[in-house]
């Protein structure tokens, strides 16, 4: 495949089996010719079978497109630390499992810190309110715009026994004669109507699921959403557990555009004030197991529905810290929110990624307060 398509690759070879642990790519004149997999079991199974057919309906239907650039900060050069291990050493961040992390000082005033200048920018724009949402998402909400069939990677449920004192009794017989949870657990279970949140924006077009808007509208939100990233998760990167501020807006396509433009102005401002080097380009979402996967993304990327903030954190790699996307009516039709003349309403949001705005800032900057930037230096004290 063209070396062009070699991220799309990558993006996708860890959710092609459990067994992977590692992978290698192989390039020779502008192609990639070759992936050397490295796998936690002998039997590697039909594996080149699933990988090839991946490549084949996935990867390889895809049409390579340049990359286009709409913004890149003043600073261009830094110089990089890899902080996650010193953060390890003193204390300061705590891994509790796959893809879960937490942190002490100094993230935790440097992240409140973070969200707090992107919570002003979602309250600058018109029309705008706050809201704070559960954790627990229905099933229901995501099956409704169909998630499931686009993004069936990263879906984490959550169940529970069934309510029944029979199951219970049966529950706690095996648990007391194993002394362990029992190999059949979730044959006890049989709820499936809550999941973890993916994002955050979806909790909005559920709330106002069936009603008619005033008005143009912006919602924002900070909470906990959760993607089941696979081997991709390292340090502060790709965590299963994360945190998301977002800010939704439903109105007419012409304020959802203009509320995007607004935020992705600040928002370089600020990556300015931060001193952070850093760039804003046309991406996609991360579409999965489906035949139409390529015309979607070319779709996507030709009419610029999605752009993503990029902040190095070495020398040969930057992370998304945030996106900034346009839906159309597709959520009003989903959800059938309509605006004040009827009509199904456009929608667009704009999410960040906390723990990897955080990540990306000390990557660059250091763990060390004093040395950051006066503008958070000032404000953290």
């Amino acid at each position: 495949m063209p070396d062009s398509l070699a991220s799309e690759l990558m993006k996708r070879l860890f959710f092609v089996s459990s067994s992977i642990e590692e992978f290698k790519l192989f390039n020779e004149d502008g192609f990639v010719d070759r992936v050397e997999l490295t796998l936690n079991s002998a039997d590697s199974g039909d594996l080149a079978e699933k990988l090839n057919r991946m490549v084949a309906e996935q990867i390889l239907p895809q049409r390579p497109l340049p990359p286009r650039v709409v913004w890149e900060s003043t600073r261009r050069e830094t110089e990089f630390t890899d902080a996650f291990p010193e953060l390890l050493e003193q204390g300061a961040v705590f891994v509790s499992g796959e893809g879960q992390v937490g942190f002490g000082e100094p993230l935790i005033s440097l992240f409140a810190f973070l969200d707090k200048r992107l919570r002003a920018i979602a309250l600058s724009l018109d029309h705008a309110r706050e809201y704070q949402y559960p954790t627990l998402l229905p099933t229901s909400v995501l099956d409704r715009f169909g998630y499931f069939g686009s993004f069936p990677q990263f879906p984490m449920f959550v169940t529970r026994l069934h309510n029944d004192i029979d199951v219970y009794q049966r529950f706690v017989e095996e648990y007391k004669a194993e002394q362990r949870l029992p190999d059949g657990l979730f044959a006890h279970c049989s709820n499936q109507d809550y999941c973890l949140p993916p994002t955050m924006c979806y909790h909005s077009f559920h709330q106002f699921q069936g009603s008619q808007l005033e008005g143009d509208s912006v919602f924002t939100a900070r909470g906990k959403s959760f993607r089941h990233e696979s081997r991709y998760h390292t340090s502060l990167e790709r965590l299963w557990d994360f945190t998301i501020r977002e800010i939704v807006f439903m109105g007419t396509p012409e304020f959802a555009a203009e509320c995007r433009t607004s935020v992705m102005r600040q928002t370089f401002a600020l990556m300015e004030e931060l001193e952070l080097v850093s760039g804003c380009e046309v991406a996609n979402d991360h579409f999965f197991a489906n035949a139409d996967t390529a015309s979607r993304i070319l779709s996507q990327r030709m009419m610029e529905l999605k752009f993503e903030l990029q902040v190095p954190v070495a020398s040969d790699r930057s992370i998304a810290v945030g996106s900034f996307n346009l839906h159309g009516h597709f959520f009003g039709e989903s959800f059938e929110i309509n605006g004040p003349q009827g009509g199904p309403i456009a929608s667009g949001c704009v999410g960040f990624g906390l723990e990897r705005l955080v990540h990306a800032f000390v990557s660059q900057h250091g763990i060390d307060p004093a040395a950051w930037p006066a503008a958070v230096a000032q404000e953290i004290g």
